[in-house]
């Protein structure tokens, strides 16, 4: 059998017409059999591989580390300090706390790689639901039984002696002040600082955590007590893993609102600067 060989299996094509290369053979009556050479692959156009999107980067990580370390201490540290003594030009710290929800909000919504359903998606109340409910009643009855046991005379005071301001606060506190610190202290620190983490995810998921639930504790100082801080270090951390689950602002305000008003209802709104 003769080599095979690449033929133009039409000679007849228009000029300028091309088609790919055909194999075909040639055979000799009675020759013996030969060992066919290994078959060439068929010619085809190779187009260049597609480039890769670049993955769009966090709008934080193309600042320098030292100014976003800048921009934490002002905003957790400097912040709360300047409220405790008393150095804000008259500014009480709800209205500090709107300042500094207005600035996070402008960043989140002007960086193109914030996922903005993170700033209410519902979607996973339903399931985190059960157990919220769950751990607030274990907490509400040791918190109860603490004011019980060590501050009877705050125990369900406003609303026993200023039920139409207890009404009120219970009204307005998740609208007025737990919105602005989920954003804060939960949405606006995970997405921003997140890049100053340089660990493996889960180790930096649990480093942002403890942050956000110590920058919400010493955010407290403001109220010149340190129960209002002790409160505030379990309930922060808890917010702060539930956000972290959820990444869900609505989620995380709705536990944060179960505990806040509880607080005021037992009497130890007291420590934060209630009645």
């Amino acid at each position: 059998m003769a080599p095979q060989s690449w033929a133009d299996p039409n000679p007849e094509s228009k000029a300028g017409a091309q088609r790919g290369p055909e194999l075909v053979s040639a055979g000799q009556a009675g020759a013996a059999p030969a060992a066919l050479p290994e078959a060439r692959p068929a010619r085809v156009i190779e187009f260049p591989a597609p480039a890769k999107t670049a993955e769009r980067r966090n709008a934080a990580a193309a600042q320098p580390r030292a100014y976003l370390a800048l921009e934490f201490t002002l905003l957790y540290i400097a912040g709360p300090v300047a409220l405790w003594m008393r150095a804000t030009d008259g500014l009480n710290a709800l209205e500090m706390l709107w300042l500094a929800g207005a600035f996070c909000l402008t960043l989140l919504l002007a960086d193109p790689t914030f996922d903005r359903r993170k700033l209410w998606n519902s979607g996973p109340l339903r399931q985190q639901l059960p157990q919220i409910v769950a751990l607030f009643a274990a907490g509400a009855a040791a918190i109860a039984a603490l004011v019980h046991a060590y501050a009877p005379r705050l125990l369900f005071r406003l609303p026993l002696h200023h039920p139409i301001l207890w009404a009120l606060i219970l009204i307005t506190y998740p609208i007025v002040s737990v919105v602005p610190q989920t954003l804060v202290y939960r949405v606006f620190l995970f997405h921003r600082y997140e890049s100053l983490v340089r660990l493996k995810p889960n180790q930096r998921a649990a480093v942002l955590i403890v942050v956000s639930g110590l920058a919400f504790c010493f955010s407290h100082i403001v109220f010149r007590n340190w129960v209002a801080p002790a409160l505030t270090l379990p309930g922060g951390l808890l917010f702060a893993t539930r956000y972290h689950n959820t990444r869900s602002q609505c989620v995380s305000s709705v536990e944060h609102t179960l505990y806040g008003c509880f607080l005021f209802t037992v009497g130890l709104g007291h420590y934060f600067g209630m009645i």
